[in-house]
Order: structure tokens, then C-alpha cells, then sequence
């Protein structure tokens, strides 16, 4: 009788040993390294901390900006650019030469300041757009109205 529990005792061990073996053979020939997918395009927002509304002329704002991530892939590149539709007035980095409308700039960092210099007396309006080399694209409308004695 002995003998004959052992036997059922090591049948079930082998068995268990055997569909152990299978579960991990299918597992590692259904995931083959040519059929394996990493996600490389993650969308993204852009915020950017408040600022005034109100503008003089020769008046420079900062404008912090922040790019926001779902997800993190190492070759994801961030592009910049921007028109001025109302108004007059440059845009930049600190240190940096003013960028030029419509052109594309690359950015090197997810956290930047921009730097908006008046030179007008009018209201003035541009969009910002932050793009990225996977296609997904974020706008921005910054907004400044005149100041003057009434609006100080």
C-alpha cells in the first residue's frame, strides 16, 4: 500500500513538474522578440502658470511652462513654436535669441520659461504650440491687454 502512495505521489509531482514547463513554453515562444511592442507615443498636456493680463509697453513677462507626460520614452523630442496674430512683441528663452514666428525650435528640457517682450501699445494675442515627434500636438493662447494709468 506503501508503494503504491508513492507511486500517486511522484505520478502528480511529474505532472505538476510537466505543466509547469508547458505554461512557461508557450509563454516565452508566444512572446518572441521580434513580436515584442514597446509604446513609444505617449500623449501629453502642457500647463503653464498663471500670468498677468495686462502688459506695458516695453514690459517683458515670464511664462513658465511645463510639459506633462502620461507615459516616459527616452527618444521622445519636444518642439516649440509660435504666432503673434494681434499686437507686437518678441518671444524667448532667457539668454536666448527671440524666436522666430512659425519656425519649429527644439526643446531640450520639459520644464522651460518663456519670455514675452512688449513692443506695443494695443492688445496682443499669439499662440504657442508644443509638439512632439510622435505627431500629438498641445496650443496655447497667451493674451495681454494694454496697460495704462486706468489699468494700473
Amino acid at each position: 500500500m506503501k508503494n503504491v502512495i508513492n507511486i500517486k505521489k511522484h505520478f502528480f509531482a511529474a505532472m505538476y513538474l510537466m505543466a509547469t514547463l508547458f505554461a512557461v513554453e508557450l509563454c516565452f515562444s508566444s512572446c518572441s522578440e521580434d513580436e515584442l511592442q514597446v509604446q513609444k507615443n505617449f500623449p501629453f498636456e502642457v500647463q503653464i502658470m498663471p500670468v498677468s493680463k495686462y502688459i506695458a509697453t516695453g514690459e517683458t513677462v515670464e511664462i513658465r511652462c511645463r510639459i506633462i507626460s502620461v507615459g516616459n520614452y527616452s527618444e521622445t523630442e519636444y518642439f516649440f513654436r509660435y504666432f503673434q496674430f494681434e499686437g507686437k512683441g518678441t518671444l524667448g528663452l532667457f539668454n536666448e535669441p527671440h524666436f522666430l514666428p512659425n519656425d519649429s525650435y527644439l526643446l531640450t528640457e520639459k520644464e522651460f520659461r518663456l519670455y514675452y517682450a512688449s513692443e506695443s501699445t494695443v492688445s496682443q494675442s499669439f499662440d504657442i504650440w508644443i509638439s512632439d515627434n510622435m505627431g500629438n500636438e498641445q496650443k496655447l493662447t497667451i493674451q495681454f491687454s494694454p496697460q495704462n494709468a486706468e489699468t494700473v
